[in-house]
């Protein structure tokens, strides 16, 4: 049996995903079927995160278990069952 995988999600993208703060899915493997399984239900955030290429949004930082995920292996980094993905947007400004 598999833990299911916890998203953590900042304010500024809980509107993607009907309000909530953090998401649930019963996805293992690599971040891409993680985010895969979050574009079945959310795809609205999906777009946000994702560019039309399928890759992590140059200006979004995911990290698997507090390890940054460009430097585990981007979309090919394991994502054990049980594990809490938080995902934060770069910050503009000066």
């Amino acid at each position: 049996m598999t833990a299911p995988v916890t998203i953590l999600l900042p304010g500024v993208l809980r509107a993607e995903a009907d309000g909530q703060s953090s998401l649930t899915v019963d996805a293992t493997g690599s971040l891409r079927a993680v985010l895969d399984a979050v574009a079945a239900t959310w795809p609205r955030l999906d777009r946000r995160l994702r560019d039309e290429q399928g890759a992590v949004r140059r200006y979004v930082n995911i990290y698997v278990d507090g390890e940054d995920c460009r430097r585990s292996g981007g979309l090919e980094t394991e994502v054990p069952p049980g594990a809490e993905i938080q995902v934060l947007p770069s910050v503009a400004g000066g």
